[in-house]
């Protein structure tokens, strides 16, 4: 008998995401062995196990706040790819744009799974803050990724041009 997160997609997505980001982690200079290289490994272990333990939730509500955390792990280790790639501490940014792509395609998958948890406006939420975003679908292969070698923005971020977050 199995545990009811083995059948969800978005855990399985989860964990081919944990696999990429440990091949990142792996090429990384050993000087970011307990940086960079562990904070990465850190949250992407966090996305997983954070949808697993919200499956076993005894309320939408609370699955619905499991997601929230597996989401902001995830925000985390896209951060650590910019860092990376801020530090070009990988020679070849062909797997920081594969990587990119992949948690975009998640984060999509995670935001679906919460929005079919409860209809819209009932499920208990932060105060809203205002981003200019509009995710509105994954980045395909030949999509522009903020790892690409000309300069470029993220996809769906547009600039307030404030200077402020």
């Amino acid at each position: 008998m199995g545990f009811k997160f083995e059948k969800l997609e978005v855990w399985q997505s989860s964990l081919e995401y944990f696999d990429l980001m440990h091949e990142i982690a792996d090429g990384l200079p050993s000087t970011e062995r307990f940086n960079l290289q562990s904070q990465i490994v850190r949250a992407a272990t966090s996305i997983s196990l954070n949808i697993a333990e919200g499956s076993t939730s005894q309320s939408d509500a609370e699955q619905d706040r499991f997601l929230g955390y597996a989401i902001r792990s995830l925000i985390e280790t896209v951060a650590c790819l910019h860092l990376v790639h801020r530090r070009k501490s990988l020679s070849d940014a062909t797997m920081l744009r594969r990587s990119c792509q992949a948690a975009c395609a998640l984060l999509i998958r995670l935001q679906a799974m919460r929005r079919s948890l409860t209809p819209r406006g009932e499920a208990v939420r932060e105060d809203a803050v205002a981003y200019e975003a509009a995710f509105v679908e994954a980045p395909g292969p030949d999509d522009a990724t903020p790892f690409d070698d000309s300069p470029s923005s993220v996809p769906g971020l547009r600039s307030s041009g404030s200077g402020n977050p």
